[in-house]
């Protein structure tokens, strides 16, 4: 992983928008087609989406935070992550962050493996980042800092702190690179950059985002095997698409980046957007393909908030909501998938934990 520079300085938080529309080209029907997504029936007529594309904003309505001041976040007293007496330290998992760094700092003290003054203190600790550290919340770009420089500082103790590919960082760096461009949707004409204001796009990440960032995203794996779990952002099995091992969807991934078409990047980002495969019925067999083709016995990711797994969310029709309570990952799918996105973005809670789970 790219070693990179400390932290920015720290954005002012906004307010977040619930529930701003998308237009149809950010949208795209999943497993749950014609089914009882919560909150939300399936389009008809012009507005229906485009075959194969999972709607990203219209279903995941953000619930408002309020306009209450953000206070800082006080350091969380906590001993240090245990580490084995011999072997790889302990293997942690991150769930989407979305550019909030002041909860990242406080759920890393928690589990000890930052100190009080943000610096890595876990010695040989694995720790690994399931992806979207951008968009929605106040600070993608801290967020980015902190993980390279924990990266750089985990290594020098004897561990490492490592990071996937989501489908933010997709998106931000096609805002990037291709901004206005027309790209095919499959509904018509888009663009990169519509659909990145539409789904949370900060302008204080674009004005921050340097070049050292965009090839840190640019380079980030897509798939992983760790201890026996696949790890993994998107709960989908778009990633069969590419590869039917590790090492090639990777390298199909930053080959489809190196070469900068437009085209070919939207459509790895609307595949990257496609959830709830492993929800409902079929979804442990969907795993099960998955783990078949690329080893492991447990699927990791993030990408589908966990209060929408379980249909534990406000409605899209103005009705206000405290947020969703969440204590922890879900396991589901007979126990094969494990969600990691607590729904930070929702008033939720944003998720690291140690695998396996004590639970």
């Amino acid at each position: 992983m790219t070693q990179g520079a400390g932290q920015g300085p720290e954005a002012e938080r906004t307010a977040t928008l619930r529930d701003f529309r998308v237009p149809a080209y950010v949208h795209e029907t999943g497993p749950y087609a014609g089914g009882t997504h919560p909150g939300n029936a399936v389009p008809t007529g012009e507005e229906a989406y485009p075959e194969g594309y999972t709607p990203t904003q219209r279903d995941l309505p953000v619930i408002n935070r309020g306009d209450t001041l953000q206070l800082p976040v006080e350091p969380v007293p906590a001993a240090p992550a245990p580490q084995p007496a011999t072997g790889p330290g302990p293997l942690y998992v991150v769930g989407d962050v979305h550019g909030y760094l002041d909860e990242l700092v406080a759920a890393l003290q928690e589990q000890g493996l930052i100190d009080a003054s943000g610096q890595w203190c876990a010695g040989t600790t694995r720790l690994w980042f399931l992806g979207d550290f951008t968009d929605r919340g106040p600070d993608g770009i801290g967020v980015i800092d902190l993980v390279m420089r924990l990266s750089a500082e985990a290594a020098a103790a004897g561990g490492y702190c490592k990071a996937l590919m989501g489908n933010h960082e997709l998106l931000l760096l096609g805002a990037k690179r291709f901004g206005d461009t027309p790209v095919n949707s499959g509904a018509g004409t888009a663009t990169f950059q519509a659909a990145w204001l539409l789904n949370g796009g900060q302008k204080t990440d674009m004005d921050r985002l340097q070049d050292h960032h965009l090839q840190w995203m640019a380079r980030l794996d897509a798939v992983e095997v760790v201890d026996g779990y696949l790890l993994v952002h998107s709960d989908t099995t778009a990633y069969l698409d590419y590869g039917d091992s590790i090492e090639a969807v990777n390298d199909t991934v930053r080959e489809t980046l190196t070469r900068n078409d437009a085209d070919e990047v939207w459509d790895l980002f609307r595949k990257f957007t496609k959830r709830f495969s492993f929800r409902d019925e079929g979804g442990a067999d969907a795993v099960r393909t998955l783990l078949d083709t690329y080893g492991g016995t447990r699927v990791v990711h993030g990408h589908s908030p966990i209060p929408y797994l379980l249909g534990e969310v406000g409605s899209e029709d103005g009705e206000e909501g405290t947020g969703p309570a969440v204590e922890g990952p879900h396991v589901y799918a007979d126990g094969l998938a494990i969600a990691m996105d607590g729904g930070v973005t929702m008033a939720g809670k944003l998720l690291v934990r140690q695998l396996p789970l004590d639970n």
